[in-house]
């Protein structure tokens, strides 16, 4: 986790200087992602199975809480990022940029303090990742990932255009509102599972979710009114909070020896499903002269199998999983 803060602060400072020291800035920007993104993308492998190892009441609801701040963070973002702007210009990127190090460099001060728990009991290993391979329900876990992460993105990155063409506004504001209308409630699904999950079957709360998340994007696909579209988009929001964190808890309930290396390919599989989701809307879309409705009605795909995958995977008493056909 420190490394990862480090990565993450250090390709931030580096986004301010290294453009300047190439003739081509794209290659000084590159290089500056690169090295973030591997901050980030260790922080997304370890946070989790980090959490699931906390002695903790209901990890399910622990894992949902967590994944609450994902969205509050991408909230924060733009909201600060826009005020900022506003006030100050788009010129003192840089400026900003540093402001957002304080997070990770406080972060990795913290880990160096903080207590850490291990996934497995003493003297007990980890499942190898032939092993995960090997296991049936293993591929039902990914492919649920996969669309976890598709039914999510698919709608949130269309979500600035439904609020331009929902309210009518321009498109610094409709990047405001759209994104964080779809974060706030995405955020907030999290919240309420997080405080209730223990009320709740966390099956049957998945399900309900999957449906509400196909009545949303049958509302965007199918009904001709951009205002209207705006909501469906905001009721996706809130429909696939609990996908992602719900499909983790139930990876580590089935399969209780996967370990890190479960986290890290149930990861990998959502961030697939969040480049491939897009992807395929906007590949139907220009193929349908633009058209975003029939791109978004292609998309429902990803929620049907996403509860056809709910249905299949049952846990097993006896420490493993069950597959219902």
């Amino acid at each position: 986790m420190i490394i990862a803060h480090i990565c993450a602060a250090a390709g931030l400072v580096l986004l301010t200087v290294l453009p300047e020291l190439f003739a081509d800035p794209f290659v000084g920007i590159l290089m500056s992602v690169v090295i973030y993104a591997v901050g980030g993308g260790l922080l997304e492998v370890l946070v989790s199975p980090i959490i699931e190892a906390c002695p903790t009441d209901n990890k399910e609801a622990a894992m949902s809480l967590l994944h609450s701040f994902y969205c509050w963070g991408c909230t924060g973002v733009v909201l600060f990022s826009t005020v900022f702007f506003a006030l100050f210009g788009t010129e003192h990127w840089k400026i900003l940029t540093l402001l957002w190090v304080i997070i990770p460099v406080c972060n990795m001060i913290l880990f160096t303090k903080v207590p850490i728990y291990s996934l497995h009991e003493e003297g007990e290993k980890g499942m190898t990742m032939g092993e995960l391979f090997r296991e049936k329900v293993f591929w039902f876990l990914m492919i649920m990932m996969v669309c976890s992460g598709a039914s999510e993105q698919a709608v949130s990155q269309c979500a600035s255009t439904f609020a331009e063409q929902g309210l009518g506004i321009t498109k610094t504001i409709g990047d405001l509102v759209g994104p964080m209308a779809f974060s706030i409630l995405m955020g907030t699904s999290r919240l309420i599972y997080g405080k209730y999950g223990d009320r709740f079957d966390l099956d049957q709360f998945m399900k309900l979710s999957t449906l509400l998340c196909i009545g949303s994007y049958l509302l965007i696909a199918f009904v001709p009114v951009p205002a209207v579209k705006l909501v469906g988009c905001a009721i996706c929001g809130f429909s696939v909070g609990i996908m992602w964190p719900g499909t983790f808890s139930k990876a580590s309930t089935s399969l209780k020896r996967g370990g890190t290396v479960l986290f890290a390919l149930l990861a990998l599989a959502g961030d697939l499903g969040c480049s491939g989701g897009p992807t395929l809307v906007g590949f139907v879309s220009s193929a349908f002269s633009n058209n975003l409705r029939v791109g978004i009605g292609t998309s429902i795909l990803f929620p049907v199998l996403l509860l056809a995958g709910l249905v299949l995977v049952s846990s097993k008493r006896n420490e493993k999983c069950q597959i219902i056909f």
